[in-house]
């Protein structure tokens, strides 16, 4: 599986981080799973108080890449290690970090309730949990081009893009996989290609087409040639450029502890939502 690479990956990143940063709690031992670290390790210096750092990648070339960019980067008195790991199966003990991020990467996971809840297993009580992953709308002008183009040309569908969790799921993930106070955030990042088959290329140099084993592993020239011509008729801009979205769902959670708010009481509430209602109409 070859690492992600999007160009958004920066904008991500600094969103990531400035959940953490707005937090002022310190995380004296954090987590970085996957996805963009050289961009998360840049951006953590100085913040929320990290003093140990885990840098964690199912690849070995970006680990190595992480490593070698460290020598560039500024000292910042942040004790660095690097992993070699599987979200799915964190090598790391439970109730051993404060911090665990993840940007970009989940969405590559085969069970992501699983690694979500291995993530929330190596978290101490009160740890925080930050990730993004790309949400169910990314890449929709090319699902609905080759949609329309396979069925032409086919008679039916194959996926060429891996399934994406939607916006709805996300929260139901957090509580599924035993996070308490949840938050869920979405922003949309649209890029923009000459041409629909330098998009294609683009995703095949990211890794970031189907991983399915079920899939077409063949891409015809008729049937790309095919969906870059619906897609260019569809949703080309008067200046010839086409558009691809990109969804990003932000993703918040805490491990369970005593000192964290709580839910009152049903029917424990004084004032009454018509009450409020009342309060605003006037």
């Amino acid at each position: 599986m070859t690492p992600n690479r999007l160009g958004c990956h920066g904008s991500v990143s600094t969103h990531v981080i400035k959940n953490d940063s707005d937090c002022k709690k310190t995380f004296p031992i954090a987590l970085c799973m996957g996805g963009s670290l050289e961009a998360i390790r840049r951006l953590l210096r100085g913040r929320g108080g990290i003093e140990k750092l885990l840098m964690m990648d199912i690849s070995c070339d970006m680990v190595k890449l992480c490593k070698d960019a460290e020598q560039q980067m500024p000292n910042d008195n942040i004790e660095t290690s690097y992993i070699i790991g599987d979200e799915e199966y964190l090598p790391v003990k439970e109730n051993s970090v404060d911090l665990v991020i993840s940007c970009l990467g989940l969405h590559w996971t085969n069970d992501l309730p699983g690694a979500m809840i291995q993530s929330r297993l190596a978290l101490k009580p009160d740890g925080l949990f930050l990730a993004a992953i790309l949400g169910g709308e990314t890449l929709r002008e090319l699902r609905i081009a080759c949609t329309i183009a396979q069925m032409e040309r086919e008679g039916g569908i194959s996926p060429r893009l891996s399934p994406l969790a939607q916006v709805r799921d996300a929260g139901n993930l957090l509580t599924r996989a035993g996070f308490t106070l949840p938050g869920v955030d979405v922003d949309e990042y649209t890029v923009r290609y000459n041409s629909a088959l330098e998009l294609i290329e683009h995703l095949r140099a990211m890794g970031e087409t189907s991983a399915l084993l079920q899939r077409s592993k063949v891409l015809k020239k008729d049937m790309a040639l095919a969906t870059a011509a619906i897609y260019e008729s569809m949703f080309a801009a008067k200046d010839g450029t086409i558009p691809a979205t990109f969804q990003i769902i932000y993703m918040t959670g805490w491990r369970e502890h005593h000192s964290q708010q709580k839910a009152k009481k049903r029917g424990s509430a004084r004032v009454s939502f018509q009450d409020i209602h009342k309060q605003f109409s006037s």
